[in-house]
């Protein structure tokens, strides 16, 4: 699956934080580039903070965002896309309809459970050109003790879409790490539980 796109319908699920470390456990294994194609540009203004030896190549979505990608995997055998928190989005649409993999981040929370209805649409959507595109909901920030927490998944059944076994904790190693300037695989065994539990995701991705 080598362009995985992480998709959103609203801000403040985790999109951002989740493709930056994901791309950086994918690079461990193979050669590994991020695109930014949020207007935001949260994902390059990180990059040109970060700090590792296990440097991060992000890049800034241009106009023919297809045609950049493809050139990447020319270079990277995986880029990691992140797309703007909106199904509704040109960039979005455009690499739902030639990407492998789209990564859904979902909190355990209501607005987040409604704001996925609207990315199963997309996915429909855009698989009327691209019938082999796949999608993963993922639970993000989960709170193991909350109600909310509990139900989650059990909500998540009623959506078309597969939900990923692994669920990631919230933990505050990630803010810690973005604030270092580094992400949560450079953190040492400050970051062992979080590196394992996205290592597990990663399995589940490629």
């Amino acid at each position: 699956m080598p362009i995985i796109a992480f998709v959103g319908n609203k801000g403040g699920a985790g999109k951002t934080t989740l493709s930056v470390n994901l791309a950086a456990g994918l690079a461990r294994q193979a050669a590994t580039a991020v695109v930014d194609a949020d207007p935001q540009g949260s994902a390059y203004q990180w990059s040109v903070f970060y700090e590792s030896e296990n440097t991060i190549p992000v890049y800034q979505a241009t106009n023919d965002l297809e045609d950049m990608v493809r050139q990447l995997l020319e270079d990277y055998q995986y880029v990691v896309v992140d797309c703007p928190p909106s199904v509704h989005a040109p960039q979005t649409k455009t690499v739902l309809e030639f990407g492998d993999t789209a990564i859904i981040p979902v909190q355990p929370s209501p607005v987040d459970l409604w704001a996925t209805v609207h990315i199963e649409e997309a996915v429909t959507t855009a698989r009327q050109v691209n019938p082999a595109l796949r999608a993963l909901l993922v639970i993000n920030q989960l709170e193991i003790r909350t109600t909310l927490s509990h139900l989650v998944r059990e909500a998540l059944s009623e959506i078309s879409l597969p939900v990923a076994e692994t669920a990631l904790r919230r933990r505050a190693i990630y803010r810690n790490s973005a604030l270092e300037g580094k992400t949560i695989f450079d953190m040492g065994r400050r970051g062992d539980d979080a590196t394992e539990e996205l290592n597990l995701l990663i399995q589940e991705i490629i």
